[in-house]
């Protein structure tokens, strides 16, 4: 079921089984989509990395992501595009922007529990029934509808994640950082730059991430350019030296060391292993 708008907006709901798995590539370069697993041992690489998902997970997919089903069982997708909703433009009423999207290095993945189920189940239910509308407000409705859906994962994902335990403007200026170093990371790769963005010291930046996370902004920063290196390395065929230059790199030999300390592989190894497989 899909809703296509008079000014470009576009919003589906599918149930996705082994028959239709190839319809979660299918997706254009500007949307954005939630993944429901309702069954247990689906298994897809996620910028080539293999990750099997369990009944009830959710992981959140940006365009950015590269997708490749290898064994489904079933799941639904939910997927929309900026001009039927914009998440950066709506923050204020849904929150996930640095979180459950453009947040993380590391794939989003929520894990709801029976009551969690219980609400989305009605909600989900609610918006298929809504899909089949075709009224002057349907658009307004099914936009409700994905707001209550966005808004209740990013409390799940939040709390998982000890967000909770965050201050408002804390939660605030962690996800901005988030939201920062996805757009900046190509040139920007210490925490002291991102900080003056924020008007905070390097050190206040450091505190707040400590309280939830193991991981410093400096390790934040580093595995997102790791990530964007995996990808480029994956599925495109362009010169090692010039996928390090991307990333902020002015020799092959800089990056190769930094690939290979994190990665285990160099570069090249880590091509052969994956572009055969992409």
């Amino acid at each position: 079921m899909n809703y296509r708008g008079k000014t470009n907006e576009y919003f589906e709901v599918l149930n996705i089984s082994k028959e239709n798995c190839y319809l979660l590539k299918e997706g254009t370069s500007d949307q954005l989509s939630l993944l429901w697993f309702n069954t247990d041992d689906n298994v897809l690489v996620v910028d080539a990395v293999e990750y099997t998902f369990n009944k009830n997970q959710i992981i959140c997919i940006t365009e950015f992501h590269k997708i490749k089903p290898v064994h489904i069982q079933g799941l639904q997708l939910l997927r929309f595009n900026p001009p039927f909703y914009c998440i950066t433009n709506h923050d204020s009423e849904v929150g996930c922007k640095g979180a459950l999207f453009f947040g993380s290095s590391n794939l989003p993945i929520i894990y709801l529990a029976d009551n969690d189920v219980e609400i989305l189940s009605t909600v989900w239910k609610m918006l298929c029934i809504e899909m089949e509308s075709r009224d002057n407000l349907q658009l307004e409705m099914l936009q409700m509808m994905l707001k209550r859906i966005l808004i209740l994962c990013t409390r799940v994902y939040k709390t998982q994640e000890n967000f909770d335990q965050l201050e408002q403007s804390t939660d605030s200026t962690i996800r901005a950082f988030n939201l920062l170093v996805e757009q900046h990371f190509r040139e920007k790769h210490t925490v002291s730059e991102y900080a003056e963005l924020l008007n905070k010291s390097p050190k206040t930046l450091a505190n707040l991430f400590k309280k939830i996370s193991a991981k410093t902004p400096l390790e934040r920063i580093k595995n997102r350019r790791m990530l964007e290196a995996r990808r480029l390395l994956s599925y495109t065929n362009e010169p090692i030296s010039e996928i390090g230059y991307q990333i902020g790199f002015n020799d092959i030999q800089s990056f190769s060391r930094f690939f290979k300390k994190n990665e285990g592989f160099s570069p090249s190894e880590f091509r052969e292993t994956h572009l055969s497989d992409s």
